[in-house]
């Protein structure tokens, strides 16, 4: 029997169990839908290990899964890349930003990714291996070995899809589409320059994957990581994803994962201040982005607050109240500082966003009908700011760091134009459609019929 062949192990309710690998590169955003796919899985049943950075033990252990480390090649502390990637904090944000983490952050751990799922599954023959699509070692391995020699690769979509089009502009340049063939014909000459000047990445690309005896397709490298798993989900719906004519019929919009919420968080006192007498304008800047509060939560606070609106400045950072009022001297007194704050609790009772760009956090407002005014100049978020502002939910400011008086003028016209939540309420009925867990345990299970 080959390693990968099914053994015959049913739930009490007839479905087939399974063994699967899991996998994310070590960054929050990354890991969090990871981890929630894996617990989901582990409460139906199944056998599941996630393979991940080392600072993430703990929360696999309390999501109920089996953790295994990646090697030390293929780790970092998301918190601080600059110290883990000398030089990146001298490249300019946007697409040379972009270019350099392609190589450093995301390519130059492929064969330690790889040699990690090869170790793992010579011990636990798992019959599908479910990656982060930028965990780019589940494409070498769908690349080593015929499908029937090897498990179902399966690579999930956490930020904005890079699939290049004819429809679309190069992602990292965070431009909506343009219509007719205008936009194709810009957007042609867009993909042809930012090829020509990736062709030095796509060849070091190329030497990576062929030192590990595998081949990658011809064509841009981001359409690879479509094109080469046997299953490509992203987390979205398609009225925030640019529409894409070319696009192969593996790529699945599934939905964005809900939150878990569990009772263990204390409200603060302010809690009860959310009974809907004056607007609320929740403001954050993420997980990770969010060693500067001065990038956009302070301009933000500044900019509102002599507004009629209730401001909370959800920094998702212990001494994140703390930092900020030393940041701003005192804060404003409609203002509401916090540190962790759940926001599946908070969102169903705010009427903006005011956000960096996060792709998690944006969809967890969109499920709730929050339009957002987003500025976001680091990783993938000014290509989600775009498709904020693109989808009519919202308003992209087009910078990291605001001014206060921009963040006024954007607020004001999102609460006065009752558009802005028309279209994030539509988003959020079709999010509402979707059942993402049920859709991976569906692919899942099927691979036992």
């Amino acid at each position: 029997m080959h390693r990968h062949e099914r053994h015959a192990r049913h739930a009490p309710g007839g479905i087939p169990l399974s063994r699967i690998i899991t996998a994310a590169v070590p960054a929050h955003g990354h890991v969090g839908p990871l981890l929630a796919i894996s617990a989901d899985l582990v409460a139906r049943g199944h056998e599941v290990v996630f393979l991940g950075g080392a600072r993430f033990a703990g929360a696999a252990e309390k999501a109920g899964v089996r953790f295994v480390a990646l090697p030390v090649e293929a780790d970092f502390d998301d918190r601080d890349l600059d110290a883990r990637f000398p030089g990146r904090s001298e490249v300019p944000a946007g697409p040379e930003r972009i270019a350099f983490d392609v190589k450093h952050v995301f390519t130059e751990p492929i064969p330690a990714q790889y040699g990690a799922l090869e170790k793992l599954l010579a011990e636990f023959p798992a019959e599908a291996v479910i990656a982060d699509a930028f965990f780019q070692g589940a494409l070498a391995l769908a690349l080593s070995r015929p499908r029937e020699e090897r498990p179902v690769v399966v690579c999930i979509g956490v930020a904005p899809l890079v699939f290049q089009s004819v429809d679309t502009a190069p992602f990292g340049l965070a431009l909506a589409p343009l219509p007719g063939e205008a936009g194709r014909a810009r957007n042609r000459a867009l993909n042809e320059e930012m090829n020509r000047r990736a062709e030095p990445l796509q060849r070091y690309a190329e030497e990576v994957f062929a030192g590990l005896g595998v081949k990658l397709p011809e064509g841009p490298r981001g359409n690879a990581m479509v094109t080469v798993p046997d299953e490509f989900l992203q987390l979205t719906v398609p009225g925030f994803e640019y529409p894409r004519s070319d696009a192969p019929a593996a790529i699945r919009m599934i939905g964005a994962l809900p939150s878990v919420v569990g009772n263990e968080h204390l409200l603060p006192a302010w809690w009860r201040e959310l009974d809907g007498s004056r607007p609320v304008v929740v403001v954050t800047q993420g997980t990770l982005a969010n060693a500067d509060l001065g990038d956009l939560v302070a301009p933000a606070v500044t900019a509102l607050a002599d507004r009629d609106v209730l401001v909370i400045a959800a920094t998702a950072r212990k001494d994140g109240p703390e930092a900020l009022t030393a940041l701003l001297g005192e804060l404003p007194g409609n203002v509401r500082a916090a540190g962790y704050v759940p926001f599946d609790l908070l969102l169903p009772h705010a009427d903006v966003l005011v956000s960096n760009g996060g792709y998690g956090g944006v969809h967890t407002a969109l499920r709730y009908g929050v339009p957002l005014v987003v500025a976001g100049a680091s990783e993938d978020k000014p290509e989600v700011a775009a498709r904020v502002q693109w989808s009519g939910a919202g308003l992209d400011l087009r910078t990291g760091r605001p001014e206060p008086a921009d963040v006024a003028r954007a607020v004001d016209e999102v609460l006065a134009d009752g558009r802005f939540r028309e279209c994030a309420r539509a988003l959020g009925a079709e999010l509402a459609e979707h059942r993402p867990f049920d859709t991976i345990a569906e692919l899942v299970e099927s691979l036992g019929r």
